[in-house]
């Protein structure tokens, strides 16, 4: 990948201009989540969001732990007021380890995955084959939408059915594989068992 093919001007930034825009977006986000959602309303009362001007002061903003959130979701259900997304914004509702549920909003890239996605190689016209899992957990859907966002054209494979898997990756032939290392070499392993080409896999 040469070395000036960015994602976009944000990766040029230079540091200090990148931790002041980061700043000012924190800030921006604590008035909202203030103003507009009940259960950070609560969390962030004795936080003023103008303070917040260097990392000393991210540091002493509270935390939520992962625990009390699935006590929140418990006692409020379905997202424990952590949330003002509902209907035509809440496209999705996931379940995550640890016993809680996390919303989709249905905005583009919302899991700003395609930074990642185009910093490992993936480009416009690549098809991409995500063998993440689409039940219950977002992973799917988060690099589903990166991909997406990047002009990607996506096969939700999923995981498991490594014989299937195997013959649409012969079929489809994908630029791109998403899903974790194990899983991939599971595929090698029975592609080359199957004496099926999968060599269009170049990226993932």
């Amino acid at each position: 990948m040469p070395m000036n093919d960015y994602f976009d001007a944000l990766e040029t930034r230079s540091p200090d201009e990148r931790e002041a825009q980061q700043l000012e977006q924190l800030r921006e986000q604590l008035r909202y989540a203030k103003a507009s959602i009940p259960a950070y309303a609560d969390l962030l009362q004795e936080v003023d969001p103008e303070s917040i001007t260097d990392r000393a002061a991210v540091a002493k903003l509270p935390v939520t732990r992962k625990s009390e959130m699935a006590e929140a979701q418990a006692k409020v259900p379905p997202l424990g007021g952590y949330t003002d997304l509902h209907g035509k914004t809440l496209p999705r509702v996931f379940a995550s380890p640890g016993a809680i549920f996390e919303p989709q909003a249905n905005t583009k890239d919302f899991w700003r995955t395609a930074r990642a996605l185009h910093a490992a190689g993936c480009r416009e016209g690549d098809l991409v084959y995500n063998t993440f899992s689409y039940h219950f957990t977002p992973a799917g859907f988060m690099l589903e939408s990166g991909a997406h966002a990047l002009g990607c054209t996506v096969f939700p494979a999923g995981i498991g059915q490594t014989e299937l898997q195997v013959r649409a990756m012969g079929h489809l032939r994908p630029q791109f594989y998403v899903g974790t290392p194990s899983f991939l070499k599971i595929l090698l392993a029975k592609a080359k068992e199957m004496q099926i080409d999968v060599s269009s896999l170049r990226l993932g």
